[in-house]
């Protein structure tokens, strides 16, 4: 690794202009649904795709992003990737029919996969010190939750005055900005004892997780049981099996197995995986909830949902400090608790007109939960794992988010969509088959068709829609506050208090190669 010759602080600035990218991303492209469908005329399945596509790419390629991070360096990798980036934004922007544009999202979650590994192994590497590395960790955590407010806020704003291109086009500047910051004030490092390539992981991780993903987004919108959910489910768990039994055996793993037997490690990501499937199913219910129930513009239901991104903010900057005199289990835990208790708050209000004031305090629990747990979380993952392997760690954190958060959406949403096609039933009798199929197929779709017919028959489809919608909403939330909870517990049960990572032992297991089991002892659970 290179020694350091610049500030890591002002590395960390550059870092953060990457991050800010990803995070934006993440929420601005879901705010220009609708006037992408509008522009290039995109079916709902087509919209669906335009989201999925990146998410799937994204996805199942983190970890062998990740890992050719740590062989030919993180800066190298960082700057590629945020050009990539920037070039395919570009492309996105100037599509010019759903196909291209699906493509685009797809190149762009190539892009994310290479720089979002690439922003945490860097800073890994440059804060060798772990008070400094956790306080930086906090910042990467900080600014990854500005950006999925600001999302909501900029996707809004650009919106009203510009079209929906405006949102892919404001990654070209920021990418450009960041790759001439990062050239002349990053620090590049790399794992010097890299191997061969592990080419058989790389096929079964990527094959593997593409499968998983792939599934569980269809089955948020096609059901857990069809058959093609079936086959891909399937297939992720032969193809996953094959791939952590080849990584137990292989001399060059890219993802040592020895790092699961550390609960500071495989217990933190975990965490971060519930995490994430709270949040972001919770996220899903109430952009839909502003606008579609509530009839807000884009702009002003992300002015709604951004003091909770300030709280994810805040927490996230501050807790590292809490946890470093009580311990990563109990802020992370407690953190859940907090969470949890938010979302139960928000499950005992079922009315669709609901003041915001009434809706704010949970939204807040929630946000300063999730954030609190989210730095202590990651710097136990990052913590634990060699700096040479920093890549695969920031990679696995990644993967986890990501499949957490997929996860949360389609088993959240599809438990809110099994209670609003029950609530809607009731109208099957009075409306033409074409209008129901509309009202039954989603809260947008009953209010499109609401409007047309007017009158008392138009009043009572979106009375009904709109109270079958926040009944759904609100039961889901009850299970997201159980899953919490339970997180908390496990949290408080097996996540160690201090982040260990005996760096020996790890150097140890490499050398000696992928023979199997070597007899190292799995670090206690518990405090």
């Amino acid at each position: 690794m290179n020694s350091q010759r610049r500030n890591p602080w002002i590395g960390m600035a550059v870092i953060s202009i990457s991050l800010i990218i990803i995070s934006l991303d993440n929420t601005v492209v879901n705010v220009a649904l609708p006037s992408i469908s509008r522009g290039l005329n995109a079916s709902a399945s087509e919209l669906q795709w335009i989201v999925d596509a990146y998410i799937l790419v994204f996805a199942a390629l983190l970890l062998t992003m990740g890992s050719i991070g740590d062989r030919l360096g993180r800066k190298r990798a960082l700057q590629f990737g945020v050009a990539w980036f920037g070039v395919f934004s570009l492309m996105a922007a100037l599509s010019t029919s759903v196909g291209m544009l699906i493509a685009a999202r797809a190149l762009l979650g190539f892009g994310g996969a290479i720089i979002m590994p690439a922003t945490l192994s860097l800073i890994t590497a440059s804060f060798l010190d772990h008070k400094q590395r956790a306080q930086a960790i906090a910042v990467w955590a900080a600014v990854f939750g500005l950006g999925l407010g600001l999302g909501p806020l900029v996707g809004g704003f650009l919106l009203e005055h510009y079209k929906w291109s405006s949102v892919f086009y404001i990654n070209v500047p920021i990418s450009v900005v960041a790759i001439l910051a990062g050239h002349f004030f990053l620090d590049d490092s790399k794992d010097d004892q890299a191997r061969a390539p592990d080419v058989p992981g790389v096929v079964l991780s990527i094959t593997g997780l593409f499968s998983l993903v792939f599934g569980i987004i269809q089955a948020g919108s096609d059901g857990w049981g069809a058959t093609h959910v079936l086959v891909a489910f399937g297939a992720a768990a032969v193809l996953l099996s094959i791939f952590f039994w080849w990584e137990r055996r292989a001399p060059n793993a890219m993802l040592p197995m020895f790092l699961f037997r550390n609960m500071s490690f495989t217990g933190a990501n975990l965490a971060i995986s519930l995490m994430m499937f709270g949040i972001l199913g919770v996220m899903f219910f109430f952009t839909q909830f502003f606008q579609s129930v509530q009839n807000y513009t884009a702009l002003q239901a992300g002015i709604r949902l951004f003091p909770t991104f300030l709280l994810i903010m805040f927490a996230s900057a501050n807790s590292p400090r809490v946890a470093k005199r009580v311990g990563i289990k109990l802020v992370v835990g407690v953190g859940f608790l907090i969470a949890a208790g938010g979302m139960f708050y928000l499950s005992q209000f079922s009315d669709a007109g609901a003041s915001y004031g009434t809706i704010v305090p949970g939204l807040l629990l929630m946000g300063f939960g999730m954030g609190a747990a989210m730095s202590p979380a990651t710097d136990s993952i990052m913590g634990s794992v060699p700096v040479h392997k920093a890549g695969v760690g920031s990679a696995m954190n990644d993967t986890t988010r990501e499949v957490g958060g997929a996860l949360g959406i389609a088993i959240l949403g599809t438990l809110m969509n099994h209670r609003y096609l029950h609530g809607v039933t009731g109208l099957k009798a009075a409306l033409p088959a074409q209008v129901f199929e509309a009202v039954r197929g989603s809260i947008q779709g009953a209010h499109a068709v609401a409007g047309p017919i007017g009158g008392a028959a138009g009043d009572a489809i979106i009375r009904t829609s709109n109270h079958a919608f926040v009944t759904g909403m609100t039961e889901a939330m009850v299970i997201a506050s159980v899953i919490m909870t339970g997180a908390a517990v496990f949290s408080l049960i097996f996540l160690p208090a201090e982040t260990r990572c005996i760096e020996v032992e790890c150097l140890e297991e490499e050398a000696r190669g992928a023979g199997g089991e070597i007899g190292m002892p799995m670090p206690a659970s518990g405090d």
